[in-house]
Formats: C-alpha cells, structure tokens, sequence
C-alpha cells in the first residue's frame, strides 16, 4: 500500500470558513516539523500528478554515433 492509498478523506469532518482567512492554516503547517511538511508536500504531488515512485522509472535512450574523421 502506497501513501496516496493509505490517506483517506474524512467526510464525517465538516467546516465553513472564509477562504480570506488563513490564520489557521499558517498555524496548522508552523506546528508541524520540516519532515512533516515534506511528507505532505510529497503525498499532494503524487495524488495530482499520479505518481508512484515504486514503478516509476526514467526512461533510457540508447543512440549510437558515428564518429566523423576530418
């Protein structure tokens, strides 16, 4: 089970706020360590841009050149 499977919504919590006021949000990520953020930062980029970095590979390009003598 990857991270972008193991995070679940939870669609029991409900709340409306002013998308103006980011006070809560600033304080919620200033608690949270360094490692932590990362973490978060990391799971947002795999859930938008599915990615998952046990199967992804870079793709490799073999091309062969003939050298040209002068």
């Amino acid at each position: 089970m990857d991270a972008v499977d193991a995070a679940r919504l939870d669609r029991s919590a409900f709340e409306i706020g002013s998308l103006n006021d980011d006070r809560e949000e600033i304080e919620y990520w200033r608690a949270k360590s360094p490692e932590e953020r990362m973490e978060a930062l990391e799971l947002m980029r795999q859930i938008i841009y599915g990615y998952d970095p046990a199967t992804t590979r870079l793709q490799r390009v073999f091309e062969v050149v003939e050298l040209q003598r002068s």
